[in-house]
């Protein structure tokens, strides 16, 4: 009857050992030997079967006494083919002191057994890399603390945002000081008069009359400044850019004008035509072309002014 326990036990023992078996630690360094100063890489790889757990070594600023801990990288986990997790886990490290360092081995214990798994030691060698002479590197007195000479590039550089932030603050003075001083009610808003455009066409071409310019043979600055104050007005009245349009492309533009207003829309078309001839195939226009021309223009800007202009025609 006591072979039975004795059997169960028997089979405990080996699946503990079956177990512990398939968890291994192995400890690494990239480099084995480094100067003073220098980084390498400790790597702790950890082989354990799927979905256990088992604690490792926490670090905190060294590794042992001597060796630096400058940062630890993130777990890089794996598949083996034979179905085990494998848990990478590096240390970067430095050394400031010329020795021979051994790593020892450190514990990883699974969780559920207390069995405890075990990585090998590795050794690291930190070397000076140059011989300090002592005896040529004696000891001195303590030098005076010397002053760069003065630099007027630097000192403007220094002194070009405080000037801008000081006329920056009198412009702000300046304004609130203004509205204090402004009377109550008092505006500083002027209500720009805005005049009509039909009213400064038509006082552009009496003014143009009044220079004579086709009486002095000057035919094509005539008919320039003629058709620019067309232009204008179309362009305030009608919102297209005449400025930049051609005589026809203006007349397509106005082809609603043609059906409205006939007689405006034969004025302007009669104007550009005889303009177009004189400014750019050298047409010498006679004395009652000239004439007609003003008329016209005069006729078109009365004819297509608005109906709150046309209350106070003016002709």
């Amino acid at each position: 009857m006591k072979i039975v326990p004795f059997f169960l036990l028997a089979i405990a023992c080996f699946a503990s050992s079956v177990y512990a078996q398939k968890i291994t630690v192995s400890a690494s360094i990239d480099s084995t030997q480094i100067w003073i100063g220098q980084q390498t890489r400790i790597v702790f790889e950890l082989t354990q079967p799927e979905g256990k757990w088992v604690q490792t070594p926490v670090f905190s600023d060294q590794i042992i006494n001597g060796i630096e801990l400058v940062e630890a990288g993130s777990n890089d986990t794996t598949t083996s083919a034979d179905g085990h997790t494998v848990v990478r886990q590096s240390y970067t490290v430095t050394s400031f002191t010329d020795s021979l360092y051994l790593i020892p081995a450190y514990p990883f214990i699974p969780t559920g057994t207390t069995d405890t798994v075990w990585s090998n030691p590795v050794s690291l060698k930190v070397i000076q890399p140059f011989e300090i002479d002592t005896a040529a590197n004696a000891i001195t007195d303590i030098k005076e603390v010397m002053e760069p000479p003065f630099s007027w590039k630097y000192f403007l550089k220094k002194l070009f945002p405080w000037l801008i932030a000081f006329h920056v603050l009198l412009a702000i003075i300046y304004f609130v000081l203004t509205l204090v001083r402004r009377k109550p009610g008092q505006s500083t808003i002027v209500n720009e008069v805005k005049v009509p455009p039909f009213v400064k066409a038509i006082e552009k071409l009496q003014q143009l009359k009044e220079e004579k310019l086709w009486q002095q043979n000057l035919q094509k600055e005539y008919f320039t400044r003629l058709t620019d104050i067309l232009r204008e007005y179309l362009e305030l009245s009608y919102s297209i850019p005449a400025p930049e349009l051609t005589s026809d492309e203006i007349l397509s533009q106005l082809n609603a004008l043609k059906k409205d207003n006939k007689e405006a829309f034969i004025r302007l078309q009669q104007l550009l035509q005889l303009a177009d001839l004189v400014k750019f195939a050298k047409w010498y226009a006679t004395p009652g072309e000239n004439e007609r021309s003003l008329n016209d223009a005069i006729a078109f800007v009365n004819l297509t002014k608005t109906e709150e202009a046309k209350e106070d025609d003016i002709s």
